[in-house]
């Protein structure tokens, strides 16, 4: 399974934003993160159009995650920068060549579509079981209680019009 390198940008904003006071402009997540603004601001835009973030305009606008994050699932940020379809498609391929076999032969899928569906299910079960609040957790745990705190008043907004990053 290969995820887009949006999917791991994604995980690293939500987690962010639990640490912000109120809404962070996807340049400063951007500049926090040391990725591209252009790209990072595709992936928070699908973030918004799947409902998981959404999106302030004006001068203190930027981005907020919409629900608590125990109730947003990494396979939710999966889904909402990837997309939901399956890794594997199967395309009945045992149907074809000299020894192809007869449509009506194949009444249940061949073991490899049994084999790859089931990883697939055990895959996004296991992202389900993880929440964006379980990652922040992890923050804790790895870097220490101060970790998210520091993150969010790096996110705050400076102080003058010279300080914005937006």
């Amino acid at each position: 399974m290969k995820l887009s390198g949006g999917v791991e940008w994604a995980l690293h904003c939500c987690v962010a934003l639990t640490a912000a006071c109120r809404p962070v402009p996807a340049a400063r997540l951007a500049l926090l993160h040391d990725v591209s603004p252009s790209y990072l601001a595709k992936q928070m835009q699908a973030l918004s159009r799947a409902g998981l973030v959404t999106s302030v305009q004006g001068k203190t606008g930027g981005y907020a995650l919409t629900r608590p994050a125990h109730e947003i699932t990494v396979l939710d940020v999966v889904q909402a920068v990837d997309g939901a379809d399956p890794a594997f498609v199967c395309t009945e391929i045992r149907q074809r060549g000299p020894l192809g076999a007869a449509p009506e032969d194949c009444t249940k899928r061949c073991g490899i579509a049994r084999v790859m569906g089931a990883a697939e299910a055990a895959w996004r079960a296991s992202l389900r079981g993880v929440t964006i609040a379980d990652l922040v957790g992890s923050v804790e745990r790895d870097n220490g209680p101060a970790a998210l705190p520091a993150i969010g008043a790096w996110l705050a907004p400076p102080s003058g019009p010279a300080a914005r990053t937006d």
